[in-house]
This record gives C-alpha cells, sequence and structure tokens, in this order.
C-alpha cells in the first residue's frame, strides 16, 4: 500500500466518504486503479498545503456541479461538505452560483440530483406552504 493511497484513506474517513459502493464496486474489477484514483486524488491534491479540506471539498462539489459530473460523484462531495460543516444553505448558494459559471441547467440539475441531502424539512417553507393550500392552482 503507496503512502499517497493511505494518506487517501485518512483523507476520505475525515469527510465521512470512507466506504463508498461505487468506489467499492469499481475496486472489484480494478483494484490498482482505485487505489492510484484515491491516492492521487485524496492522498496527493486533496491533502495538499494552502487550503483546509472543508474548502478544498467546497471547491470539488461546485467544479462537479459545473462540470455535470454524475450525480454519485457530486452527491459523495456535498456529503462530505455536511460532513465537514458547510451548512445547507451554504452549499445551496455555492449550487446557484455555479448557473453563471456553467449554466442554469447545470445548476439545477446539481439541485435536483441532492435535493435529498440539501431539504431541510424543518425549516418553514412559505412557497410549500402556498402551493398547497393553492390545491394546485395558480
Amino acid at each position: 500500500m503507496t503512502d499517497a493511497y493511505r494518506l487517501g484513506l485518512d483523507i476520505l474517513a475525515q469527510t465521512g466518504s470512507g466506504h463508498d459502493k461505487h468506489r467499492n464496486r469499481a475496486a472489484e474489477v480494478a483494484p490498482d486503479f482505485v487505489k492510484l484514483a484515491v491516492g492521487f486524488t485524496y492522498g496527493e491534491i486533496l491533502s495538499r498545503p494552502g487550503l483546509d479540506l472543508k474548502l478544498r471539498i467546497l471547491s470539488a462539489l461546485s467544479a462537479c456541479a459545473a462540470l455535470g459530473s454524475s450525480p454519485a460523484q457530486l452527491r459523495t462531495h456535498v456529503a462530505a461538505a455536511l460532513h465537514l460543516g458547510w451548512s445547507k444553505g451554504e452549499i445551496i448558494e455555492v449550487l446557484i452560483q455555479s448557473a453563471a459559471h456553467a449554466g442554469v441547467p447545470a445548476a439545477l440539475e446539481a439541485l435536483s440530483d441532492c435535493h435529498d441531502l440539501l431539504v431541510d424539512r424543518d425549516a418553514h417553507c412559505a412557497s410549500c406552504e402556498d402551493e398547497s393550500a393553492s390545491d394546485g392552482q395558480r
């Protein structure tokens, strides 16, 4: 096991992403590739000095939204951002900001893909109440 891979596993654990079903499935058919990917992405890139991990994860989720990455990748980074202390509102705002640089469709897709991670069921939602009160008639 390489040092970069070990460090990558440590970074993944810090983000709450230690076990990922997509990474595990890929490792069943290409374990060496997964070790390289984890070692490079998490062990060498995300562990660099200069920014803390919390900011690096926010940057990663922003890039995933802008690039239209797979929903699984975006959701992994959103879950990690929540785990590291970003609020749902802050993450939503970052995804909204991606519309200016990646387009409205990319931002809508990112928000939709992560809806269940970002919805605050305890928050008061005036627009939701308005929809319920109107019984679908606008």
